[in-house]
């Protein structure tokens, strides 16, 4: 498959709908994502906007929150495909669980390559932050996203139970 017309962006008034449709996308497939952020995405979605930008530039965090920038895997400037938070810096926790990466694909674009364009996309972000190595975690029994980090130069560091989640992962660094 050719993944072509592929761009990250920040969101913008115009993607107000591809939102809600990715939004319904993880519901359909029993996934529900975005719940605490539904409302304001339906609202005031200017103001959900703007709480991402104010996030990246480390303005109004909740304690142990870093900076992060919320990017968005758009095909054709339209259609929203996933999405990619890239923390700025990384606190203990982080350390263990989350690192500076996560990413997510809509369910029915799953298996196409998009989440490996995504981290590309995103570490790409990263190496413009000044970031030199980047730390990505993930459930070790979460094939698709180990596969992800793979073909993106992943190099696993080790595999712990997650004192977040309870489940075990992986940690992997990625040089850029």
């Amino acid at each position: 498959m050719v993944l072509t017309n592929l761009s990250l962006i920040k969101l913008a008034s115009e993607h107000k709908q591809s939102l809600l449709s990715l939004v319904e996308d993880f519901h359909s497939a029993g996934e529900y994502r975005f719940q605490s952020d539904l409302e304001q995405i339906h609202n005031d979605f200017d103001v959900y906007t703007q709480r991402l930008l104010a996030m990246e530039a480390g303005v109004g965090l909740s304690k142990g929150m870093v900076p992060q920038t919320t990017l968005w895997l758009v095909r054709d400037n339209t259609y929203l495909i996933g999405k990619s938070h890239l923390r700025h810096q990384l606190t203990p926790t982080l350390k263990h669980h989350g690192g500076h990466i996560g990413y997510i694909v809509r369910p029915s674009e799953r298996g196409r390559g998009y989440g490996t364009r995504l981290l590309k996309l995103t570490l790409g972000k990263a190496r413009d932050l000044g970031l030199s190595r980047i730390l990505i975690t993930c459930d070790t029994d979460n094939i698709p996203s180990v596969r992800v980090i793979g073909k993106n130069g992943g190099v696993l560091e080790n595999q712990l139970i997650s004192n977040v989640s309870g489940v075990m992962i992986s940690r992997y660094w990625i040089y850029l």
